[in-house]
């Protein structure tokens, strides 16, 4: 890259084209180019594949001249690198642009202004970016050939030598992700600028990242001047950095796919030094953090000690986050499975003195948080509940869809339910037709866990065309589950049903699958337990059956049977069978995170076998736990068993 580019400057200086100042009517010539290139393209190819004989299409030219184009514009802002603004200055700016909500507004601040600093400029192209970036390319790339815009970089292009470290680095990844082409005048100057001080060896950490991403996009991993940029950053004194450095470095490390081996030291030293200053940060920050954290993680487990200090932070934080802040916040705690009883604490307080007021996705946000952590939370449900039914208008298929599914994984219904799932059926009535395939069988399922049956749309549900739309990508065996057990649901808790079926061959045939599942496993080592009662009190292990499939599609536990006079019958008989026992083992795992209640797939699941006839027996974690010896197992297993 370093070669490339440099053997291209110079002639690329030397062309003599014909410029016209943006801002005024009068042509002139330059015997430098002054080209702001934009690529509808992207920057997604190296740069050596930019050349003459490149094969897109010859991108947009628009040339600026020297002289006095700026005295004669309507424009007044003047970016100055030696302006310095004031903490309180800069804040203000900040503040301004992030209340922008369009590149439009971004203009008119910046012609609202007199002199800015580079960085000022910069963060103002970086929030033009924010709105036009839809991933490789801009959704509006005319935007570009707005003047204000035009201005913006051709003062850029003019003072790049003056710039502060600060200032071209970030306008440098600013321009990247606004799409300019890399052969662009004001690119090829901010590069080779950027080169010019990555050699001298004084940038800070966060430049130097900012300087490796921006050559990522240009270029991508085995780009040259990202390698330098690494080598630069071993150099520098790891002590002296912070969680926004450290996450950055780590960052670049995941995106260049650089050699671990290599950058042991540089990764060790983003571990030790991730769990540092994290009491310091302000609310946006934890939130920019997690969520940072987010896309930079593959694993989930390499900042586990980072999410954990912003998790604490964040319950410190709960009030002061803005509603987009808390969504993020959230998001971040899902992606990593990680919550704590704090967190929780400070939520069931929080929520409901906000849940008329939040964002729909904030409200949508907490009610997955709490089913994805299997957290039971009456105080929260409540409130949500509650504003549900006056707010349902106000949410998009999903946000209505990720609410009931939380109420179904918990298995909780609210003191309004009535009113809540009236809401609900109205809003399939009039909006049917804005929920997914998929979304609308979660929605449905959801309503089945909690015994709310929606006889008048399941019509819909099993009909060819619905399921040849959820099987588009593919048969999903868990999709084939929710509609078989939804089927099942009607048929045995709504004999008035007579709709359309469910054919066979869209049916499972059992309920325990790998990954996602109608049912949960059972503990290996409470099971063993239970097992070793069993063969004490019954005498053999051949009077009871381990991991029974039912032709029903749940899978028992144990299952024990009795003749008509109550005795226990062999494993292997089938006739004479009078009552059969479900045990049902319910290791941690099929109970709240945080109470001792059931999920609603296990409700489900034990509702069911009760209407088929088999007589359930719980055996919860916490009361096998708390038996001494195996004697004492017998005689609990024999009272729960044979009580009668």
């Amino acid at each position: 890259m370093t070669l490339k580019l440099s053997g291209r400057i110079k002639p690329l200086f030397r062309i003599g084209i014909q410029t016209v100042c943006p801002f005024s009517n009068h042509a002139r010539s330059s015997t430098a180019a002054r080209a702001l290139c934009i690529s509808s393209h992207g920057l997604r190819k190296p740069l050596s594949d930019w050349g003459v004989s490149s094969p897109f299409r010859e991108p947009n030219i628009v040339s600026y001249g020297k002289g006095d184009c700026f005295r004669r514009s309507f424009f007044q802002f003047r970016v100055s690198p030696s302006h310095q603004p004031s903490e309180d200055e800069e804040r203000s700016f900040q503040q301004s642009l992030r209340s922008c909500n369009s590149s439009q507004e971004v203009f008119n601040l910046l012609c609202s202004l007199e002199i800015l600093s580079d960085t000022m400029a910069a963060a103002a192209l970086h929030r033009v970016a924010d709105f036009e970036q839809n991933g490789h390319s801009l959704q509006n790339p005319s935007v570009l050939d707005n003047d204000t815009i035009r201005c913006l970089c051709f003062q850029l292009e003019q003072e790049y030598g003056q710039l502060t470290d600060a200032g071209l680095s970030s306008a440098l990844l600013a321009c990247t992700r606004l799409f300019l082409d890399p052969w662009s005048t004001l690119m090829v100057r901010l590069v080779s600028e950027n080169q010019r001080r990555l050699e001298g060896g004084k940038m800070k950490v966060g430049q130097l990242c900012t300087i490796g991403e921006a050559m990522l996009a240009v270029e991508g991993p085995g780009c040259v001047i990202l390698h330098q940029v690494l080598e630069e950053i071993q150099k520098q004194e790891s002590a002296d950095w912070n969680v926004a450095d450290a996450v950055s470095v780590y960052k670049l490390l995941q995106d260049s796919a650089a050699d671990d081996a290599y950058y042991t030291d540089l990764m060790n030293a983003v571990q030790s030094h991730s769990l540092h200053d994290v009491s310091e940060l302000d609310p946006a920050m934890v939130s920019v953090l997690l969520n940072k954290l987010v896309t930079v993680d593959k694993h989930k487990d390499n900042f586990k000690p980072v999410v954990i200090n912003l998790c604490k932070q964040a319950v410190r934080h709960l009030p002061q986050f803005t509603d987009k802040e808390l969504t993020l916040v959230l998001g971040a705690l899902i992606h990593f499975g990680h919550s704590d009883d704090y967190l929780v604490e400070a939520m069931e307080k929080y929520v409901p003195t906000v849940g008329f007021t939040a964002h729909p996705e904030t409200v949508a946000k907490v009610m997955q948080f709490f089913s994805r952590r299997n957290i039971w939370c009456p105080p929260v449900f409540d409130a949500v509940a509650e504003s549900f039914v006056y707010r349902a208008d106000e949410y998009s298929a999903s946000q209505v869809t990720r609410q009931i599914m939380a109420f179904g994984k918990l298995g909780y219904l609210p003191p309004n339910a009535g009113n809540m799932f009236k809401k609900v059926e109205e809003i399939l009535h009039t909006r049917f037709l804005q929920f997914k395939p998929r979304t609308l069988l979660n929605l449905l399922h959801a309503c089945t866990l909690v015994q709310r049956f929606p006889v008048n749309f399941v019509s819909r549900v099993f009909t060819r065309d619905f399921i040849q739309q959820l099987q588009e990508n593919g048969r999903d065996q868990f999709v084939q589950a929710q509609l078989t057990q939804l089927y099942m649901t009607l048929r045995l808790e709504c004999p008035f049903y007579k709709g359309p079926h469910l054919l066979q061959k869209h049916q499972v045939k059992s309920f325990s699958l790998p990954g996602r599942s109608l049912e949960t496993s059972v503990d290996a080592k409470l099971h063993g337990f239970v097992v070793a009662g069993l063969t004490k009190l019954l005498g053999s292990c051949l009077y009871f059956g381990s991991g029974v499939l039912t032709p029903y599609c749940y899978t028992l536990d144990v299952e024990i049977k009795l003749d008509t006079e109550g005795q226990v019958l062999h494993v292997h008989e089938n006739t004479g069978v009078k009552k059969r026992i479900a045990l049902c083992i319910d290791g941690k795992s099929r109970f709240a995170a945080n109470a001792r209640q059931l999920l609603g797939k296990e409700i489900i699941k034990q509702r069911h076998l009760r209407i088929l006839g088999y007589e359930v027996v719980q055996i919860p974690y916490y009361e096998i736990e708390e038996l001494p010896n195996m004697s004492s197992v017998v005689k609990y297993l024999h009272q729960k068993i044979f009580s009668t």
